[in-house]
C-alpha cells in the first residue's frame, strides 16, 4: 500500500505544484500511477494565491484525479462566510475570517477584492460572494473531515483521545490541539495530520505532523507512506528522507 499526503497549503500555489511534482516524480520510480494523495487541509488563507489554490484543485478533481481533499478550520472559515449571512465558526465565535491574524483578506484579494476595512464587511462581504466561482465552493462544500486507511487516518488537526475514530466530531477534526498533541497512547492507527506548524514534518510514532508551517515562509511538505504506516519518507528534490519516529519529542 502506497499513499502520498500533502501538509496545510494557505494560498502558496507555488509550492503546491511543486510538491505535486515531486510526486509524480516519486511515482515515476515506484511505477505506481494510481497512488492516493490526501491534502490534509487549510487550502486557503495567509499566502497570495488562494483562488489559485481552489481552481488548482478544483480542476484535478473535476479530471477525475485520485485526489482526498479534507477540511481545515480555514477552508471551513472561509465557506461559512460566503453563505448568504456570514457566518462565525461555532468552535471559535471569537474569531472572524477577516480579522488580520486569520488571512481571510489575502484570500478575498487573490480574488481581486477590494478588502480595505473602511469599505465595511456587508460590501467586502457581497463582492466575495459575487467572485468565488461556484466551482470553488463546490470544492469547499464536498471536503471530507477525515480519510481512514489501514493503520492510517488522516486528518486535518487531528483527534480526540480516547474517542474512537467513528465518534469524532467535525469540530475536534478541524480545530484540536490539545490534548492530542501531547497526548503519547497508541490510537489505533498512525494520525496522519497539520494543523500546529513545526519546523518540519514530524513522525511522534502515534501521529505525524505534516504541517510545516508554509504559511509562514516555512516548506511546504510531501510524504510518502507505505506499508499501512510502518514506513514513511518525506519527498525532496534528490528523493526521500525516511522520518523515523521521535517517541520522546512530544509537541
Amino acid at each position: 500500500m502506497r499513499v502520498y499526503a500533502i501538509g496545510d497549503i494557505h494560498g502558496h500555489l507555488d509550492k503546491l505544484k511543486a510538491v505535486h511534482a515531486l510526486i509524480e516524480a516519486d511515482r515515476t520510480r515506484t511505477g505506481d500511477s494510481d497512488a492516493l494523495v490526501v491534502h490534509v487541509g487549510d487550502l486557503v488563507d495567509r499566502g497570495p494565491d488562494s483562488a489559485g489554490v481552489l481552481g488548482y484543485l478544483a480542476k484535478g478533481v473535476a479530471q477525475g484525479k485520485p485526489w482526498v481533499i479534507l477540511k481545515g478550520n480555514h477552508d471551513r472559515m472561509m465557506r461559512r462566510f460566503l453563505e448568504p449571512d456570514r457566518l462565525r465558526d461555532p468552535s471559535r465565535p471569537d474569531l472572524h475570517w477577516l480579522q488580520p491574524n486569520i488571512g481571510g483578506r489575502s484570500t478575498l484579494e487573490s480574488y481581486g477584492i477590494d478588502t480595505d476595512p473602511a469599505r465595511g464587511k456587508e460590501a467586502i462581504h457581497r463582492d466575495a460572494r459575487a467572485a468565488v466561482p461556484d466551482a470553488h465552493v463546490t470544492l469547499l462544500d464536498g471536503m471530507a473531515i477525515h480519510h481512514m486507511m489501514p493503520g492510517l487516518f488522516f486528518v486535518h488537526a487531528g483527534v480526540r483521545p480516547g474517542v474512537g475514530f467513528a465518534d469524532q466530531v467535525e469540530d475536534d477534526l478541524v480545530w484540536i490541539r490539545e490534548p492530542f498533541l501531547s497526548d503519547p497512547r497508541d490510537h489505533g492507527r498512525l494520525v496522519v495530520h497539520g494543523h500546529s506548524p513545526v519546523a518540519a514534518a514530524t513522525h511522534y510514532g502515534n501521529r505525524l505532523n505534516i504541517d510545516s508551517a508554509a504559511a509562514y515562509g516555512g516548506p511546504l511538505s510531501a510524504v510518502v507512506i507505505e506499508d499501512e504506516g510502518l514506513s514513511v519518507s518525506l519527498l525532496t528534490e534528490t528523493g526521500r528522507s525516511p522520518l523515523v519516529p521521535v517517541h520522546a519529542a512530544i509537541g
